[in-house]
């Protein structure tokens, strides 16, 4: 009796699937981690003072990096969150005011959304980079006019949520509504960011099917000379 043969692995078997861009940014958990502090600071200065509020926040967001170590999840994004709940208190602390808790979010609403409009106007649309740089893809998206149209509407989306964001925060800081703060820092924060992603999924679909496209109406050097010999009837 014959023995079957063995199996071949065939190349990419091996490889991990690719995270998705929402799983580099720490997944559903860590959107939802970087919405804590933020309830905790609120809460914690209405019923006990700033003060309270800030070591609040503060605590909260080191059990959360604590807690997200011992899971072995993503560090970065544990880090980062901590570290911009730090800077968020610090500046509340210094402005003696719990709306300047709040502060560091508005101008890096601002900035963030500065920088995606100039990608675009460079065309170097920081969504398509990000992508390309985050999944070690190549530049060539940048040759294609379609997917580098379609990284800039879904850069512009971007640029869009980070204005929204900074006006409507900007307006209510002027105006000492820190509860209404709160509620619109979390209630621009989820929504836009999905419509945000929807569109950066689209763009990177069409990128991907444009590409696609491209590698299958690209000819090797071996495919032209054979056409070039059958054109002119010469034999190899």
């Amino acid at each position: 009796m014959t023995q079957p043969a063995p199996e071949v692995n065939k190349p990419g078997d091996d490889e991990q699937p690719m995270p998705t861009l929402l799983e580099q940014m720490g997944g559903v958990s860590g959107l939802i981690y970087s919405s804590v502090p933020v309830l905790v600071f609120v809460l914690a200065n209405a019923l006990f003072g700033l003060t309270v509020g800030i070591w609040s926040a503060i605590g909260v967001a080191v059990l959360i990096t604590v807690l997200r170590v011992v899971r072995k999840e993503a560090l970065q994004p544990a880090i980062s969150g901590f570290f911009g709940v730090a800077i968020a208190a610090f500046i509340a602390n210094q402005t003696g005011s719990a709306k300047g808790f709040f502060l560091l979010g508005i101008w890096t609403s601002l900035v963030y959304g500065g920088v995606f409009l100039v990608s675009v106007l460079v065309r170097r649309p920081l969504v398509g980079v990000i992508w390309s740089l985050l999944n070690g893809l190549g530049r060539s998206w940048r040759e294609d006019k379609p997917s580098r149209q379609a990284y800039d509407i879904a850069t512009l989306t971007f640029v869009a949520v980070f204005a929204a964001r900074y006006v409507v925060q900007k307006w209510l800081y002027d105006e000492d509504l820190t509860g209404w703060l709160a509620v619109a820092r979390l209630a621009m924060g989820y929504p836009l960011f999905a419509v945000a992603l929807a569109v950066t999924v689209w763009a990177v679909r069409r990128a991907k099917h444009r590409q696609e496209l491209r590698e299958a109406t690209v000819e090797t050097d071996e495919q032209i000379e054979a056409r070039l010999r059958a054109k002119y009837g010469e034999t190899p």
